[in-house]
């Protein structure tokens, strides 16, 4: 049994025992998650993700491209009724015909009564200073792949959705080292120093890198949900600040 499955059993000694913060153990604990999500718990270390990204009761949150909304219960539990978590879209809005986006479910639980999905894309909408916290994870490279919007256009409105002082925390699958964008369609990974350069250029600053995803038996060739290494790829962990002034 690995030290966060016992933790899940009683949050606050796990909190005690790891330094991770109660209403982080509490969140990750919370029985209303799923068992699919729980089970992916030993590979994505969501407890330690979610304090290293410093979430806290009361912050206002930007996710993209949730899928089907495995941080997003944990990210509307620590933030609470004094938080939110707001989804926009990035790509195209759905056709009429197409099946709703899967986190609708989750914004329609009552559980998850803060989680609000704005069926808007962000780049049109442009909120400006309403967030404490930007947040993705394993999906930064497919905003490359989006054909009628570049990057440099979403990480300055993203900059601008902020509030001065504001995170934008990074999770994503790494790439050849050097191989910057080039594997964003094809592999679904990116090289993180493109990234980072990439953000520093919108005007963010770099703030820490954690190394608890890494996964040094990841040859970086293969697509990430593909084989073996599905659920297993070496993943880079990034936190950038828009400054203050």
């Amino acid at each position: 049994m690995t030290l966060l499955t016992a933790g899940l059993g009683c949050s606050g000694a796990f909190a005690r025992e790891t330094g991770i913060p109660k209403y982080v153990a509490a969140a990750v604990a919370d029985s209303a998650r799923s068992a699919a999500d729980t089970q992916r718990d030993a590979n994505r270390k969501p407890a330690e993700t979610l304090a290293f990204a410093g979430v806290k009761p009361g912050d206002k949150i930007l996710e993209l491209a949730p899928g089907k909304g495995y941080f997003t219960r944990m990210l509307s539990d620590v933030v609470g009724p004094d938080g939110r978590v707001t989804i926009y879209l990035l790509g195209p809005l759905p056709k009429p015909d197409a099946p709703p986006p899967p986190i609708l479910a989750v914004a329609a639980d009552r559980h998850y009564s803060n989680v609000n999905v704005v069926m808007q894309r962000l780049t049109e909408a442009k909120p400006s200073g309403v967030f404490d916290l930007v947040w993705t994870t394993q999906n930064y490279h497919d905003f490359h792949n989006l054909k009628d919007l570049d990057i440099a256009t979403i990480n300055r409105t993203l900059f601008e959705a902020l509030k001065p002082g504001g995170t934008y925390f990074v999770v994503d699958h790494v790439a050849e080292a050097g191989s910057g964008t080039r594997d964003t369609d094809t592999l679904h990974r990116i090289d993180p120093e493109a990234v980072k350069q990439e953000l520093k250029a919108a005007g963010f600053v770099f703030v820490a890198e954690s190394k608890m995803l890494r996964n040094a038996s990841d040859p970086h060739s293969g697509k990430v949900f593909e084989g073996a290494i599905q659920g297993n790829t070496d993943q880079f962990i990034l936190k950038f600040r828009k400054p203050k002034k």
